[in-house]
């Protein structure tokens, strides 16, 4: 059986002028996790907030008790040096740091905003730098990234380097409310078959028209953007999300 369904709306679309009361409200309509999304200008070409926004909306939302559990700040880093700024998100109160596959196998191994080294880093590092700091690890992979990279990294008995998550993206990163991509819902169920019990995020286009297809594929872990902070009633989406995924959590793939 897959984990339970997350449902993880995107704070991309609240209110910025009304942060903290948008993020609460959200986790009372039902949310489970707030995904976060951190984006530097040049991984991706927009730019969002950093570390000190996330200790400030921090303060309005409870800290989980457990791992994955209500309230988990879900940090999606879209940022070119990944490493670089684990140790700062950590202090502002991130509890899963999702990096993308793409940047950990580009950037430098530097660990704070101020280093300058030439070494690089690899996923597997990251990841035990993550976990070395108490949060969870995720990988990200974009739409032009074959499933197969993730292969060598899940293929791990080393429990320090295996990712405690893996997003699929189904749009570009960078902007919010682009169109739903089905087309990389078949890397959902190639990593689903293989790893039954990974959380598995999905990231772009979702709502109640395109949750099917993602719950159908093996999702658990449900990014909504728009679909919940743009609906009359965020509630009922939310709970629409969640019914989706439960309903198919034990069919086989």
């Amino acid at each position: 059986m897959a984990p339970p369904s997350i449902i993880a709306p995107s704070i991309l679309s609240a209110d910025f002028a009304a942060f903290g009361s948008a993020c609460s409200k959200t986790m009372d309509d039902g949310a489970d996790w707030l995904h976060v999304d951190i984006m530097d200008g040049h991984f991706v070409p927009n730019i969002t907030f950093g570390a000190p926004v996330v200790t400030k909306i921090r303060s309005h939302v409870a800290r989980p008790d457990v791992a994955y559990g209500r309230g988990t700040f879900d940090c999606h880093m879209m940022i070119a040096e990944p490493k670089r700024w684990v140790r700062d998100f950590q202090k502002a109160g991130c509890d899963l740091y999702c990096f993308h596959y793409e940047a950990a196998v580009t950037s430098t191994a530097a660990d704070n905003p101020f280093d300058t080294v030439e070494a690089k880093t690899n996923p597997k590092e990251l990841i035990r730098f993550i976990h070395s700091l108490g949060m969870q690890a995720g990988i990200a992979l974009k739409p032009e990234t074959s499933v197969d990279v993730l292969w060598p990294i899940l293929e791990n008995d080393v429990k320090e380097e295996y990712p405690d998550m893996v997003l699929i993206m189904t749009v570009h990163p960078g902007f919010g409310g682009q169109k739903f991509m089905a087309s990389e819902l078949p890397k959902v169920t190639a990593v689903r078959e293989r790893y039954p019990d990974m959380n598995i995020e999905v990231d772009g286009g979702l709502g109640v028209g395109t949750i099917d297809q993602a719950a159908d594929a093996g999702a658990n872990v449900i990014v909504a953007g728009s679909a919940v902070f743009g609906a009359k009633d965020p509630k009922e989406v939310i709970d629409r999300l969640r019914e989706a995924v439960e309903k198919r959590r034990g069919t086989k793939i």
